[in-house]
Formats: C-alpha cells, sequence, structure tokens
C-alpha cells in the first residue's frame, strides 16, 4: 500500500480524534469518581483584588459550575497526541511494513521539540490542577512558579533553536529575514510566555477548543507545504485530539480543558511557529499574531485592564478577558464562542496566506 505525504497527516489527525473519543468515557469516569474541581467558587483580579464582576456573572449565567465540572479535560488531548505518535512509532519498528514506516511521524529534526514541550507544559498543568483542586480550596501553583517553568523551558528550547539548530533569523515577508543572533532567545522567551498568558481563554465552554484547533490546523498545513511532513502530522493529530476534547467540551461542558491542556498546548504553539520559520524557509513567526490572534487580543486586553485601572483609575472592560466583556454587556456565551470559532478559522487562513508568501 502506498501512503502519499497527505495521507501521512490526515491519519494522524483522524486517529488522535478517535482515541480521545474512545478515551473520554473514562477519563469522565475517574473525573467525577474523584470530584476534580475546585471546591469552592471565586476568582481573584489581575491585580489581586476580588473579581467582583466576574463572581456576578458566574452567579447569573455559570451557577455553580465551578463546584461541579471537571477540571483536567485537557488530559484528553495530550495522551491522544501522545498515545497516537508512540503508537506508530513502536509498530514502525515492531511491523516493520512500509504502510507503518511511512505513517511513523516522530522524527528528532521535526517532532522531538514540540512532542517535548507538550508533555513537559502538560505535567507542569496538570501539578496546577491538581493543585487547583484540594479541599483546602487554594489557588493552583502560584502565577510566579508557573511563569518561571515556562521562562525555563523556552531558555532551554530557545537556546536550542540558537545552538544546535543555527536558527538566528526571522523571517519578514516580503522582506527577507530580521537577523537577530542569540537576540533570537529572549524572542522565543517573550513569545512564549505571551502565549501562555492568552491561555486565560480557557473561560466558556467550547472555546479554547475551537481556537487551539485552529490554530494548529493552520500551522499543519504551514508545514505540510514546506515539505516538513512530519510536523505538519503532529499538528494534525494536536488538532484532531483538541476536536475530540471540544467534543465533549460544547456546552454543557462535561470537563475544562485548564492548565494541563493550556500550558502545553501554548508553549507547543509558540515552537511549532518557529519551527515553520527559517527553519521551514517560511514565514511561522510573523503569521503568529494573525494565526493566534483570539489569544493575542486576550492578552492585550488583560493589560489594557490593568493599565486602565491602574494610571485612569477605572476599569476599561466590564470584565478581562475580552471574552468575558462580552458576556458581561449580554452576549450569550454560545454566541461569544461562535464568534470567537469564526474569528479564528479567517484568522488560520489569513495567518496561512502570510507565512507561505514567496
Amino acid at each position: 500500500m502506498i501512503i502519499s505525504s497527505i495521507s501521512k497527516v490526515f491519519i494522524p489527525a483522524t486517529s488522535a480524534f478517535i482515541i480521545g473519543i474512545l478515551f473520554a468515557p473514562i477519563l469522565t469516569h475517574y473525573l467525577y469518581a474523584f470530584r476534580v474541581w475546585k471546591k469552592s467558587e471565586g476568582k481573584t483580579a489581575l491585580d489581586g483584588t476580588r473579581a467582583v464582576e466576574f463572581e456576578k456573572l458566574r452567579s447569573t449565567i455559570h451557577t455553580g459550575t465551578e463546584t461541579s465540572t471537571p477540571r483536567m479535560g485537557g488530559i484528553l488531548i495530550w495522551f491522544s497526541v501522545a498515545f497516537v505518535t508512540f503508537a506508530l512509532w513502536v509498530l514502525a519498528r515492531l511491523v516493520p511494513i512500509p504502510l507503518f514506516e511511512k505513517l511513523d511521524f516522530l522524527s528528532r529534526s521535526q517532532t522531538w521539540i514540540p512532542l517535548f514541550t507538550l508533555l513537559a507544559g502538560a505535567l507542569m498543568g496538570f501539578v496546577n490542577d491538581l493543585y487547583d483542586i484540594r479541599p483546602s480550596g487554594e489557588r493552583g501553583v502560584s502565577i510566579r512558579v508557573r511563569l518561571l517553568f515556562v521562562s525555563l523551558v523556552s531558555l532551554f528550547i530557545g537556546s536550542w533553536f540558537y545552538a544546535k539548530l543555527d536558527v538566528s533569523a526571522v523571517g519578514i515577508p516580503a522582506d527577507g529575514s530580521l537577523m537577530l543572533g542569540m537576540f533570537i532567545v529572549p524572542l522565543f522567551m517573550l513569545i512564549s510566555i505571551g502565549l501562555y498568558a492568552g491561555g486565560v481563554i480557557d473561560g466558556i465552554d467550547g472555546l479554547s477548543g475551537g481556537v487551539f484547533g485552529a490554530a494548529f490546523t493552520a500551522y499543519a498545513g504551514i508545514a505540510y507545504f514546506q515539505n516538513q511532513v512530519d510536523l505538519a502530522a503532529f499538528c494534525a493529530a494536536l488538532a484532531g485530539g483538541i476536536l475530540a476534547f471540544l467534543w465533549f467540551n460544547v456546552p454543557p461542558a462535561r470537563f475544562w480543558m485548564t492548565e494541563t491542556g493550556t500550558m502545553g498546548l501554548t508553549m507547543t504553539l509558540a515552537v511549532v511557529a518557529f519551527m515553520t520559520d527559517t527553519l521551514g524557509g517560511g514565514y511561522g513567526v510573523a503569521a503568529l499574531p494573525i494565526i493566534a490572534f483570539p489569544l493575542v487580543v486576550t492578552v492585550l486586553s488583560n493589560i489594557a485592564q490593568v493599565l486602565s485601572k491602574r494610571f485612569r483609575g477605572k476599569k476599561l472592560l466590564r470584565i478581562a478577558p475580552l471574552h468575558h466583556h462580552f458576556e458581561a454587556i449580554g452576549w450569550p456565551p454560545y454566541k461569544v464562542t461562535m464568534r470567537y470559532w469564526i474569528i479564528s478559522v479567517v484568522s488560520a487562513i489569513a495567518g496561512m496566506t502570510v507565512a507561505l508568501l514567496k
């Protein structure tokens, strides 16, 4: 059987989706059996004060969901991707026939780094979620520790890009490239931290799944057209796992993604953007603000809210980040989610166009 390169991308995506769908009942059983949700409601605002408006919103629209909806749904995503990745790798070695050898996409040059990043972020996020569901009601691992973790991992990966892969520039559409030298490392760290901050988009049923699914589908397409087929297959598998999660996360959500999903996904998105830049002869970094536009807007809305309260003495938005502001002014949650999905798809298409400019 001859497997085309596009089949090598589609089969892992479909497989990850199927594995996710089959694994979901098992995950659901244990999440509910062990009551994997917050034991008390409430949230702290960005400036450390009590989030009064958010609590009002929760009491009118999302009553009781924080203390009844399981967290850690992101396990479904990274488990599905890891299962498919390693299963195809094992099959290629135990059953060395052309079919399995062709489907194996675990390669040192294209998938080791993003897979490591996904699993490292997922593990740290899992630890945070464990702390978040303790009976004491404590709010997870401190944000400083999480930011330190993201910084250290991105420092390591950024240094690997620079020292081992000779990445020292980012592509500039219609203008070649911008040489940064060793400053490529702090740029990667900054982008990783920024994307991680956008992980708070996991705040409405179905929202984060649609946004991340569109982003990784876009990068799967970009990597494929750059002939980085293994990387494309990995991104496609991620999109498949995310869609399986989304199947159970649409309102009313069976479980939420939380940090074990968002930390790994945001950090991996930064890695994939850099791997589809000069390494792939494209503009993956320049396309990132477009493809990840909903995440960028989420971060900027938080920053704008904090600055407005500090320097103007009043809030710019009813609630930050922006998707909760839309809820606060009367948009039903499903309307916010679906409009973000539309924007995510349009952004993905526009970003792919930019990334593949010649």
